[in-house]
């Protein structure tokens, strides 16, 4: 089984792309959904304990958490401590699964693959990507975001010119939707058909 990790800066389409995988019938672990499911589950009382007046009932509550970690580097890396292996647990869970059942290809959806050393943890790379003042226009038409909130995600994150330097593959998608979708069955094509007859 090959297993891909899908990754990009923040606004590059990624969670788009991922998508596309899917409807091209291929398995998608979602960190984001991850995330999502661990902040109303195992992760919530461990970031309660760390982060006090976070959560609340039961769940964590991302404005909270965002005041409590934004512009202060060691509570960011505190939280990404808890959360991290949470998460890759979960993918790494549902890697065995698709193995054990045979599945040819898997993508990991991996917002931080560079960021975290996740190169190891996947067979390809796909990296996601966009120009930058589309990327720019897309993250601050988002609620709630700022300027000073999309400079401190950007100093956290590996450029995209270096992102697209490492990847085995490349969907642009400030193109448009269907060269991205083009990119996309590109990436499946590169596997013989025998292996890809899993449709």
């Amino acid at each position: 089984m090959l297993v891909f990790g899908l990754t990009g800066s923040i606004g590059m389409g990624k969670s788009t792309t991922g998508r596309m995988f899917v409807e091209e019938g291929v398995p998608l672990h979602d960190s984001d959904a991850a995330v999502h499911k661990l902040y109303a589950g195992a992760a919530a009382p461990l970031i309660e304990a760390r982060f006090p007046g976070t959560v609340v009932e039961g769940t964590v509550d991302r404005e909270r958490l965002a005041k409590a970690v934004l512009g202060k580097p060691e509570a960011f890396k505190a939280l990404e401590e808890i959360v991290h292996p949470l998460v890759r647990q979960d993918a790494d869970a549902f890697v065995a699964e698709h193995r054990k059942d045979g599945t040819p290809i898997v993508v990991l959806d991996i917002p931080l693959l560079f960021e975290t050393g996740g190169e190891d943890r996947v067979d390809r790379i796909v990296v996601v990507t966009a120009p930058a003042e589309e990327q720019r226009r897309r993250v601050l038409s988002r609620p709630g975001m700022t300027e000073e909130k999309l400079t401190a995600i950007l100093a956290r994150q590996v450029p995209d010119a270096e992102k697209r330097e490492r990847a085995d593959f490349i969907v642009d998608t400030g193109k448009g939707m269907k060269p991205a979708r083009e990119a996309v069955r590109a990436v499946i094509a590169e596997l013989s058909p025998a292996e890809t007859s899993f449709r």
